[in-house]
Order: structure tokens, then sequence, then C-alpha cells
């Protein structure tokens, strides 16, 4: 704790120097370090695994093909060579049982949730690869703790690392429905390309989510888009990202991916 207490010390003075010159906002201040990311992650999924009624976890055992699966896509992406924070993070994958919900999202440290919505929403396995990656990017480039240094402020992030609970469901709950930053946002699709260009997979496979949210004509938009850049303009920056890479690989593994999806609940 003896480090949390001389960023504490600190964090006021630092705010003082930087907040009056304009020159760093509070959208890109994020006071903690990497063992703090990943604390607060592993403080973040025990509270979740604690509530089997609000995020009924899937059965790693009886749905280990399923794990098996999502995980061989995880190494494939972490193994690309372009994770900064490949050996750094967790990277563990939960499955949350609720196939009305169109989400996935990481937490800080790498603690990477997927709802059976999004799986059985998606058509193949680049698609997946490409929402996996974006998650996986939201992590590495540490916009949680970025975004909510800027929501709850230190104080509050550093209380829940000391232990307190209700403050840590306050943020569990935040973070699961936290609205990143359009910013944030255009990082992570480029950061999922940029990820899956060494691979095999259509690297701009992510853009596949958008364009099947666009293709129903906005009727089933997740209510966490609603602040985010348009989905027409994302599928296009995902493919112009591709170009601009010179990612060759064209893959979508759609008959794989639907066979492992079936023997979803």
């Amino acid at each position: 704790m003896k480090h949390l207490l001389v960023l504490l010390l600190a964090t006021p003075l630092f705010l003082a120097s930087c907040g009056s010159s304009g020159k760093l906002s509070g959208k890109n201040i994020n006071l903690f370090t990497i063992d703090q990311d990943k604390e607060l992650g592993a403080q973040v999924d025990s509270e979740i695994r604690s509530n089997p009624q609000e995020y009924p976890i899937l059965n790693e055992i009886q749905y280990k093909e399923v794990y098996d699966y999502v995980y061989s896509i995880r190494n494939t992406i972490l193994n690309s060579g372009t994770v900064e924070h490949k050996d750094d993070f967790e990277w563990n994958i939960k499955i949350i049982h609720d196939d009305s919900t169109l989400n996935a999202f990481c937490t800080p440290g790498g603690y990477i949730y997927v709802y059976t919505g999004i799986l059985k929403f998606l058509d193949s396995e680049d698609q997946f690869a490409g929402v996996l990656a974006h998650e996986i990017a939201h992590a590495d480039l540490r916009h949680s703790t970025r975004q909510m240094t800027q929501m709850y402020g230190v104080q509050v992030l550093l209380n829940v690392l000391a232990g307190d609970r209700e403050m840590l469901k306050q943020i569990t709950g935040g973070l699961i429905g936290l609205k990143f930053s359009r910013s944030h946002e255009t990082e992570a699709d480029y950061n999922s390309v940029k990820y899956l260009c060494p691979t095999s997979y259509n690297a701009a496979g992510g853009g596949g989510f958008f364009q099947k949210i666009t293709e129903m004509g906005g009727s089933q938009t997740p209510e966490f888009l609603s602040t985010h850049p348009s989905p027409d303009n994302r599928i296009e920056q995902f493919n112009t990202n591709k170009e601009t890479m010179g990612c060759s690989g064209r893959e979508s593994y759609q008959s794989r991916y639907k066979q492992v999806v079936a023997k979803l609940p």
C-alpha cells in the first residue's frame, strides 16, 4: 500500500499543475500503474464472479470446447507481436450466458467478458476476433483507468484498491456500462486491425459487427454504442486501416465458428 499512499499524496499537485495549462486534458490523465490496473481488474473480476444472478458465467468444464476455442483466438491475437502489454496482463476470458446482450468488455488488467448474445449475433471467426481484439485494445491502451480517472477521480479508485466494497460494486457496474470516448473507440478499432494484421484473419473483421448493425437498420443497436462514431464511419475506417497497413489475411473461418457457437446453451 506504500506506493498507493505516495500516489495519493502526489495527485493534487499533479492535477493542479496540468489542469491549468490546457496542454493535458483530464481525458489523457492516468495516474495508475500497470500493477494497479491489474489489482483493480482482479477485484472487479472477483465481484463479477461472486454475483452469478447478474453475471451467469458459463462453466469452463461443461463448455470446455467453447472456452478452448475462444482462448485459441485470444492466443492468436496476443502472439501477433503487436500487443504491448501481452506479458503484463492476465487476459482471462469468461463467457456470460445472456443471449439478449450484444456486448463484450475488458476490465483493466485484461479480464475479458463475452456475452453469448454477441457470439450468436456474429457470423464468423474473423468478426469475433475483431471484436475480441478491440476489447483487448481497450485494456492494452489502458482506456478504462484513463476514463475512470476522469469520471470518478483518483481518490475513489484508490478507495476501491484499499477494500471499499460498496464503491467496488459501483465501479464494477460502471466498467460494464462504460461509454468510452470517441477517440478511445477509434484507437481500439485501429488496434483491432493492427493486432490481426499479421495473422491469417481478415484484419477488418471487427467491422463485421457494425455491418450487421447497419443492415438491421439500427433496430438492435446496443445502448452502449449511442455515443460512439456511427457504424458506417467505423466500417469504412476498419477497411481503410486494413488497406493502409497492407494486411494480407483473408480468412473468415465461418464454418468452424458456427460449429462452435452451436454448442452454446
